[in-house]
């Protein structure tokens, strides 16, 4: 596992930041879950450096606001694709 919780904070907030990425992605590239790593950014990472988590905030309240973009743009091409594979009459 990663190191203690406060340091794993700080490299989630550092990694969002830099590719202002999101929380699914970065518990991916880290191989934990998602509520690790919400749950170090909301509530460990103040408490540790005000500053990275103000940057990560600002990037979480991004990604909140277009989720049902992204959501939509993968409903779509989830059925473009299965139109692709279906033969046409």
């Amino acid at each position: 596992m990663y190191r203690i919780d406060k340091e794993r904070a700080v490299l989630f907030g550092e990694y969002l930041v830099s590719r202002k990425s999101t929380v699914r992605a970065t518990a991916k590239a880290f191989g934990v879950s998602k509520s690790t790593v919400h749950k170090d950014l909301t509530e460990h990472l103040p408490e540790i450096s005000s500053a990275l988590y103000e940057q990560v905030r600002e990037i979480l309240e991004e990604n909140k606001e277009q989720r049902h973009i992204r959501g939509g743009l993968a409903t779509k091409h989830k059925y473009e694709n299965n139109a692709k594979k279906q033969p046409s009459c």
